[in-house]
């Protein structure tokens, strides 16, 4: 009976490292970069490692499955660049399933066989709305993140205002709502403005501009009545 109570016992104060979630990352593309090291899942956590520019157009393209149901992750990553660091975009790519229905007809070149851009119906995000914080550090400052991720366009992060950087500390969140799926990680280094083909507006959606347009109308309505009230 003692020996049961003591093997309790170091079962509960085991390290909770020791019993990370099952999440399985992987490179499975890469242009003018170079992987150190491989990826370290933690609780509700991802540490990438580190992924060295070596080139201009530079990309690398992460497998990540295993996320938990509705859980948000926040995801950690050092990016060096001994020519500068400029604009580092991340992407979302979502396997052919059935909630493609929103995605854009004409997919970009770089989408690999078997995956679309993410649409906002899809359940995959940057971890929109948790609070996570969104960050990329290097030494004298830090960059700004815009996320355009309310939009059919797909899920996308830029970080810019790197300023020639070597070096930057990322942090960002992610989110797979149904889980246990297979789905992309692109991140890119971008120069050139901060756009980068992100939406750093909200476009209404084909209902939203039907409430508008019905809201005008009775605007114009009001303003007739009033108008005719007073004539008479």
């Amino acid at each position: 009976m003692r020996r049961a109570c003591m093997a309790l016992a170091l079962t509960a104060v085991m390290p909770l490292a020791a019993r990370a979630e099952p999440i399985s990352v992987s490179l499975e593309s890469s242009a003018n970069v170079t992987y150190s090291g491989s990826a370290t899942p933690g609780w509700f956590s991802i540490d990438l490692g580190e992924l060295a520019l070596t080139g201009g157009d530079a990309s690398a393209t992460f497998l990540i499955d295993g996320l938990k149901h509705g859980s948000d992750y926040t995801v950690f990553l050092d990016v060096t660049s001994t020519s500068g660091l400029d604009n580092l975009r991340f992407e979302v790519l979502d396997p052919l399933d059935a909630d493609d229905t929103f995605d854009p007809e004409e997919q970009p070149a770089y989408v690999p066989d078997g995956y679309s851009t993410s649409n906002k119906f899809d359940g995959l995000s940057f971890a929109q709305d948790s609070g996570l914080t969104r960050s990329a550090t290097f030494v004298g400052g830090s960059a700004t993140a815009v996320a355009d991720e309310a939009t059919h366009r797909g899920d996308i992060l830029m970080f810019s205002g790197l300023n020639g950087a070597e070096e930057a500390r990322v942090t960002f969140g992610l989110r797979d709502t149904p889980g246990e799926r297979g789905f992309l990680l692109r991140i890119s280094a971008e120069n050139g403005g901060a756009g980068g083909g992100v939406d750093t507006g909200q476009t209404p959606e084909p209902a939203s501009m039907l409430l508008l347009g019905t809201g005008l109308v009775g605007i114009a309505g009001a303003y007739r009545r009033r108008k005719h009230a007073r004539r008479a």
